[in-house]
C-alpha cells in the first residue's frame, strides 16, 4: 500500500444526503480552492455537468439502456446533498469536475446477467456478518449512543456553518472510518465495492498525472481509507479488466423528497428530508422557524394555536435537548413539542402537519435543453400549452368537457394512461363522470414516470402517435371485453384512427365469440363510448351500430345462458345483467325494449337462479314493464311454501339489491316479505339468515331504519286497538303489593290497565 500525497489530494468523506456534510464540503472547497473536483457518481454524467446551473433540486442522474429502459439506475441529489454542493462550487468557479464511481454501463450490464447462486450456508458466517455491520452504528455505540442516526446528526448534520478558524471535520471522519474498516473488514471485501474503489483510484491517478495540484474528492465516508491508501496499479487493473458493459445513455430527471426518504426503500435515504432541507436553507434559529411554520399550518387547519404556544414549544425543545445532551434540538424533540404544546397532547392533531413537514415533499425541475427522448420533449411542450404543471403533491383536477382546453387536457391524460404513464388517475373510477360532461382526476408526478416515458418512446416520438401505436398493438392482442374497454379509452384519448382499428377488431371478435358472459362484459364500455362520442365531438354512429348488434346477441343468448346456472355464478351474472341494463338505457330507443323483453322471458322461469330472477323482476318493475300488483303476485309465488327457503331468500336478495326504498314505500311488498319471514320454520330461518343479512346489509343506514320503523308500526297497531282482556288485574295484584312493600309505600288502591283507565285493586293474596 502507498499513501497518496495529502497535500495534493483531499478526500472529503460525507454522508450522501446531509445538511452538515453539505455545509462542511462547501466550506472545505472554499478554503482549498481546488483545481479539480472528483465526485462519487457515474462517469457517463461528465457531459451533463454544464446543465447544473439550470437544475432545481431535488434532481437525479438517470442512466439507462436505450431500448430497454427497465434497466436503469438513479443518483439523486437534494440541495442539502454534499455532492450537489460540490457540483455547484465547481461550475460556479470554473473548476474541472468529473464523476469517479464505477461506470453505470458496468452495473447495468450486470443487471442483465442471471442472479448469482445463493451463498453456501456452511461458509464462514462471521465474514458475512462483518459485511452487514453499519459503520455508523459502530461509531455511535463507541460514543455511547443507541441510535446511529441521532449520533451522526449531533456530530455532523446539525452543525451550522463553520466559524473562521474552526477545524474541518474531514480528517476526523477519515481517521474514524480507517479504524472501523480495520476492525470490520480484515477479510477480502465485496467484489463490487472493491471494483468501485479501484475505479475511483484510477480516476484519481489520471487527475494527478494531468498535473492537478489540489484535488478534492467528495465520496461516501466509507471509501475514504481506500482512496488515501493505494494498492499497486496492476492490482486495480486486474479488478477492472474484462468487465461487461452495456450501451447506456444518461440524463437529468426531476426527483422528489419522498423518494429521498428511507421509507421509500432508497438504501441511502434519510429519515426526514424535509427537516434536513430546513436545516440547510434557514439562515438562523431553525427550531423557532420550524415550530412557527408548524403553528401556521395548524391554524390553516382551523386549530387554535397562538404565539404563546410557539414560545413554550421552543422552551420545551431546548430543555429536552439539554437533558439529552444534544447540541441542538432534533426532529424527535420537535415532534414531542408539536404534540405536547402546539396540539395540547393530541397525536392526531400533530399528525396533520408534522409528518408532512418531516418529508417536506417537493419536486425538482430540469432545463429545456436537458437530453430527453422525443416523447419527453413532446409531453413537456403539451404541458406548457395546456398549463399543466407536474407536482409531487397530489392535486385534484375537474374538467368540463364542453370546453376545448378541458377536452385537450382529458385527451392528454388518457393518452398517457394508454402508455402506462399514470400522471393522472380518475377519481371514483370515473363513475360520477360517466355519461356527463365532467371528469374528475387526481394528478401527481413521480420520478419513475420519466422512466416510463423513456420506455414508452418505442411506440412513437409524440404522445398522440405513441398512444395510437400502443392502442393498435393492444387491439390485436386483446380479448372481447378488454377490446371494448380499449375502444372507450381510445375515444376518451381522442384517437380516431385507433378507434376505427379497435372497432374493426371488435366486430370480427364479436362474430366469433359465442360466450354470453364475454358479450355481456363487452357491452357496457361500448355503450359508454357511443354516449361519449357526442361529448367529445366524434362520430359515434359506428360505435352505436356495433353496440346494438352486440346487445341483440346478448338478448338472444340470455335464456340459454341462464338455464341451470349454478348459485356460485349467480352473483357475477347479476352484476352482468345490471351492466347490460345500464348499457341498454344509454343506447335508448328499441334497444331498451328488446332488453326488457329478454328479461321478461326469463324472470318467471324456475330454472333461472333466484338472485337473477329476482333482479330481473326488479328491473322490470322499475322500468314500468311490470305493474306493482303483478310484481307482488310474482313475489308471493317466489316466496310460497312450495319454494325452498334458500331459493326464496336468493330471489328476495336479487329483487332488493341496490336499494331498499321499494320496501319503504310499497306496503304490499313489505307485507309479503314480512309474512314470508314470519312463516319460516326455525331451521329454515337459520339457513336463509346469511342471505338476508347480505341483502339488507347492502342498504343505506337510513333505508334500514325506515324499513324497521315501518315494520314496528305495522306490528304495534293491533296492540293499540286491542281490548283490556290482555291485562289480568288479579295476577298483577300480588306483584304490585310486593313492590309497594319493598318501597315502603302504601298498597295501591288501583292499577292502570293497558287502556290507561284505573282498575280496582283486588285483595292481595297473603
Amino acid at each position: 500500500m502507498r499513501r497518496v500525497d495529502t497535500d495534493r489530494v483531499h478526500v472529503l468523506g460525507v454522508r450522501h444526503h446531509g445538511p452538515g456534510s453539505a455545509r462542511a464540503v462547501r466550506a472545505a472547497l472554499a478554503e482549498l480552492r481546488p483545481d479539480a473536483v472528483l465526485i462519487e457518481g457515474p462517469p457517463e454524467a461528465d457531459g451533463l455537468v454544464h446543465l447544473v446551473p439550470g437544475l432545481e433540486p431535488p434532481v437525479a442522474l438517470l442512466a439507462y439502456v436505450p431500448g430497454d429502459p427497465g434497466r436503469a439506475s438513479f443518483w439523486p441529489y437534494a440541495v442539502f446533498s454534499p455532492e450537489w454542493q460540490a457540483l455547484r462550487y465547481a461550475v460556479e468557479h470554473g473548476v474541472e469536475v468529473r464523476f469517479c464511481d464505477l461506470p453505470a454501463a458496468v452495473g447495468l450490464a450486470a443487471a442483465a446477467e442471471p442472479a448469482a447462486p445463493a451463498p453456501d450456508p456452511d461458509a464462514d458466517g462471521a465474514a458475512r456478518e462483518r459485511t452487514r455491520v453499519d459503520p455508523l452504528g459502530v461509531l455511535a455505540e463507541a460514543a455511547g449512543y443507541d441510535d446511529p442516526e441521532r449520533w451522526w446528526d449531533d456530530v455532523v448534520e446539525q452543525r451550522g456553518d463553520p466559524a473562521p478558524g474552526q477545524p474541518s471535520p474531514f480528517p476526523a471522519i477519515a481517521e474514524a472510518m480507517s479504524a472501523v474498516r480495520a476492525e470490520l473488514a480484515p477479510e477480502p471485501e465485496d467484489a463490487r465495492e472493491a471494483r468501485r474503489e479501484a475505479h475511483m483510484r484510477r480516476v484519481l491517478r489520471a487527475a494527478l498525472r494531468a498535473g492537478r495540484r489540489r484535488i478534492a474528492v467528495v465520496c461516501g465516508a466509507w471509501h475514504v481509507p481506500a482512496l488515501l491508501e493505494h494498492p499497486r496499479v496492476a492490482d486495480d487493473d486486474a479488478l477492472l479488466r474484462g468487465l461487461p458493459r452495456a450501451r447506456t445513455a444518461a440524463t437529468w430527471v426531476p426527483w422528489t423528497h419522498g423518494r429521498l426518504a428511507a421509507a421509500s426503500g432508497y438504501l441511502a435515504g434519510v429519515r426526514s428530508p424535509g427537516w434536513y432541507h430546513h436545516l440547510f436553507t434557514v439562515p438562523d434559529r431553525p427550531v423557532e422557524r420550524w415550530l412557527t411554520e408548524a403553528a401556521r399550518r395548524l391554524r390553516a387547519e382551523d386549530q387554535p394555536v397562538s404565539s404563546a404556544h410557539v414560545i413554550e414549544a421552543v422552551r420545551l425543545c431546548e430543555a429536552l435537548a439539554a437533558l439529552r445532551g444534544r447540541p441542538l434540538a432534533g426532529l424527535a424533540e420537535l415532534s414531542e413539542a408539536v404534540s405536547a404544546v402546539l396540539c395540547e397532547g393530541s397525536e392526531l392533531r400533530a399528525g396533520l402537519v408534522h409528518d408532512a413537514m418531516a418529508v417536506g415533499e417537493r419536486l425538482g425541475s430540469v432545463p429545456a435543453d436537458t437530453p430527453m427522448v422525443p416523447l419527453q420533449r413532446d409531453l413537456a411542450a403539451e404541458r406548457r400549452r395546456l398549463r399543466l404543471r407536474p407536482e409531487a403533491v397530489p392535486r385534484d383536477l375537474d374538467l368540463d368537457l364542453r370546453e376545448e382546453t378541458a377536452r385537450r387536457r382529458s385527451a392528454l391524460l388518457h393518452r398517457l394512461r394508454l402508455l402506462g404513464v399514470e400522471w393522472g388517475v380518475p377519481r371514483d373510477g370515473g363513475a360520477r363522470a360517466r355519461g356527463t360532461f365532467r371528469e374528475a382526476w387526481t394528478l401527481v408526478w413521480a420520478p419513475e414516470l420519466d422512466l416510463a416515458l423513456i420506455e414508452a418512446s418505442r411506440w412513437g416520438g409524440t404522445v398522440a402517435a405513441a398512444a395510437g401505436a400502443r392502442a393498435a398493438d393492444l387491439a390485436r392482442r386483446s380479448g372481447l371485453p378488454r377490446l371494448t374497454r380499449l375502444t372507450e379509452e381510445c375515444l376518451k384519448a381522442d384517437l380516431p384512427d385507433a378507434v376505427a382499428a379497435a372497432l374493426a377488431e371488435l366486430a370480427a371478435r364479436a362474430a366469433e365469440d359465442g360466450d354470453i358472459e364475454h358479450l355481456m362484459a363487452a357491452l357496457p364500455p361500448l355503450a359508454r363510448s357511443a354516449r361519449y362520442g357526442d361529448v367529445r365531438g366524434l362520430d359515434a354512429g359506428a360505435l352505436r351500430r356495433v353496440a346494438v348488434d352486440l346487445l341483440a346477441r346478448v338478448c338472444a343468448g340470455l335464456g340459454p345462458a341462464l338455464s341451470g346456472l349454478g348459485d356460485d355464478a349467480a352473483a357475477p351474472m347479476v352484476r352482468a345483467v345490471d351492466g347490460v341494463h345500464g348499457a341498454a338505457v344509454l343506447l335508448g330507443g328499441d334497444a331498451v325494449a328488446d332488453w326488457l323483453a329478454a328479461l321478461a322471458a326469463v324472470a318467471d322461469r324456475a330454472d333461472v337462479p333466484g338472485r337473477v330472477a329476482g333482479r330481473a323482476e326488479r328491473i322490470l318493475l322499475d322500468c314500468g314493464r311490470t305493474a306493482a300488483g303483478a310484481a307482488a303476485a310474482r313475489m308471493g309465488r317466489a316466496t310460497s311454501r312450495a319454494v325452498p327457503p334458500e331459493r326464496a331468500a336468493a330471489w328476495i336478495e336479487g329483487f332488493l339489491s341496490g336499494s331498499g326504498l321499494l320496501l319503504v314505500h310499497d306496503e304490499t311488498l313489505l307485507s309479503l316479505v314480512d309474512g314470508w319471514l314470519a312463516g319460516l320454520a326455525p331451521e329454515a330461518f337459520t339457513s336463509v339468515l346469511p342471505l338476508l343479512r347480505r341483502a339488507f346489509g347492502g342498504f343505506a343506514a337510513p333505508e334500514r331504519r325506515a324499513i324497521g320503523e315501518r315494520v314496528r308500526r305495522s306490528g304495534a297497531a293491533p296492540e293499540r286497538t286491542g281490548t283490556a282482556t290482555a291485562f289480568d288485574a288479579d295476577r298483577a295484584a300480588p306483584a304490585l303489593a310486593a313492590a309497594a312493600a319493598l318501597l315502603g309505600a302504601p298498597p295501591p288502591n288501583s292499577v292502570a290497565g293497558p287502556d290507561g283507565r284505573p282498575h280496582p285493586r283486588p285483595e292481595a293474596t297473603p
